[in-house]
């Protein structure tokens, strides 16, 4: 990684918040108010049950039951990694503040009344979107993606579009959090956050080397 632009200088383990939901949103905020394209973009890599890695991006939508909530299709390859080993991690990079944030979890579906109850926030030809669209399938022409939106258009003309049943939330519960502050000379400033196995909700805070 390149050496940022405005680095930090001198992130000291008592600048962090005690547990790091509380330092990332923190971090999260100052993303938001720095007007940063899409600071809510995230990779979220998974591997499937032979351990084959794979990586996207993805929109984080909040901190719910203590982890990091996303959405998608259940039919598509994210979904199927997760299914049969759930397990990720998950990466936010600001390069305009020098920082980065990892993510390593266990990720577990939303319930429905919660992947619902977003799904009624979407704008609404996203919703239609979500039952045209058979993510990540091979399709011919774009034509198709848009004759079966205007299909769904139709059926649900005058009236709310339903959830499809394919169509849902996860979220990531932490096991390990690293925030990563960028500084001159590649040596950047590292601290990790680790759950202690014997008291869930305690974490023990270290520096790494950069």
């Amino acid at each position: 990684m390149n050496d940022p632009k405005k680095p930090e200088i001198g992130l000291e383990l008592s600048d962090l918040e005690a547990d790091p939901i509380s330092q990332f949103t923190l971090w999260f905020n100052d993303a938001l108010n720095a007007n940063i394209a899409q600071p809510d973009a995230m990779t979220l890599a998974t591997a499937s049950k032979d351990g084959l890695p794979s990586a996207r991006m993805v929109l984080h939508k909040g901190i719910h039951s203590g982890g990091f909530c996303f959405y998608t299709n259940y039919h598509s390859p994210k979904a199927h990694d997760l299914d049969s080993n759930p397990h990720a991690c998950l990466i936010f990079f600001w390069a305009q503040l020098a920082r980065q944030i990892r993510v390593d979890g266990e990720v577990k579906r939303l319930s429905r009344v919660e992947s619902e109850a977003y799904f009624r926030t979407r704008p609404r030809e996203s919703c239609i979107g979500a039952w045209a669209s058979d993510q990540s399938k091979k399709i011919d022409s774009m034509q198709l993606i848009e004759e079966r939106m205007a299909q769904y258009r139709a059926e649900f003309d005058g009236r709310e579009v339903p959830c499809p049943p394919h169509w849902g939330g996860y979220v990531l519960i932490p096991n390990l959090v690293e925030f990563w502050c960028g500084r001159q000379f590649r040596v950047h400033d590292r601290f990790i956050y680790e759950k202690q196995s014997s008291h869930p909700d305690q974490w023990i805070r270290s520096r790494l080397n950069p």
